[in-house]
């Protein structure tokens, strides 16, 4: 089944929900195709992918499996180029664990597919907060950092650290991959900002996450000091760096 779209998932130790999220995707009317990016599980996810992949999805499913775990920035920049070299117009980011609904993957590509937009933003902070069953601390955390990061760059999307994401084939032409830095939360940021800089229009569509059910968080709070400090240095980036021009087609 041909596609232009294409749902990147990195996963590691996400047995109980890889099977789960790509049946839940490939039952959307809109026809998407994904690619997994596994960072060595030693649970056995890419198992369940590459099963899969065999017996029932051939053609829609894909996966690179890496040695070991290398990073969510590194998997994203690494599924990037994979989905640019097979030609697809709309690339997305998305967690396995069902936090970001699968059903809202449609409304992130109208945005850019039918409204014009460049990048479509899942936000859980556009329209109040929207976040079912974290603890209030980790809420309180996030938004804040949010908040944080409009502060120090001026940069106006209200969840940067957002997951769930669609870019045009364009934005991901453009940017440098290689020379985004960050590989944890902050990376998220530095796409968004970077995207912002060059001049793409982002639009930010409201979605309700949700904690995950089952399988382990990988957060970590390396990953917050990696961004906490990671936005002063693309605050100064935007003042000093030289952004690519924003392409005229």
């Amino acid at each position: 089944m041909e596609s232009d779209s294409i749902v990147i998932i990195p996963t590691y130790n996400e047995k109980e929900n890889i099977e789960k999220i790509i049946r839940a995707v490939f039952a959307l009317e809109k026809a998407f195709h994904i690619l997994v990016i596994d960072d060595g599980s030693p649970d056995g996810t890419g198992n369940i992918v590459q099963r899969l992949m065999d017996n029932e999805f051939a053609g829609r499913l894909f996966i690179i499996r890496r040695k070991g775990k290398l990073g969510l920035g590194t998997a994203y920049i690494t599924g990037f180029k994979w989905a640019l070299q097979h030609s697809y117009d709309y690339i997305f980011e998305m967690d396995a664990d069902f936090s970001h609904d699968p059903h809202d993957l449609p409304r992130l590509y109208a945005a850019c597919h039918d409204e014009g937009y460049d990048v479509a933003v899942g936000s859980r902070y556009v329209s109040g907060v929207n976040v079912v069953n974290w603890p209030i601390g980790r809420v309180l955390m996030s938004y804040f950092a949010s908040r944080y990061v409009r502060f120090v760059t001026g940069f106006k999307v209200h969840d940067t650290t957002a997951g769930f994401v669609c870019y045009r084939r364009r934005v991901l032409q453009t940017i440098p991959l290689d020379k985004i830095r960050f590989k944890g939360y902050a990376f998220q940021i530095e796409m968004k900002f970077t995207a912002y800089k060059i001049g793409f229009r982002i639009k930010e569509v409201p979605v309700v996450f949700v904690n995950r059910r089952e399988g382990t968080s990988k957060m970590s709070g390396g990953i917050f000091s990696e961004a906490f400090f990671g936005v002063i240095r693309l605050r100064i980036d935007g003042w000093l760096r030289k952004y690519p021009k924003l392409p005229t087609a």
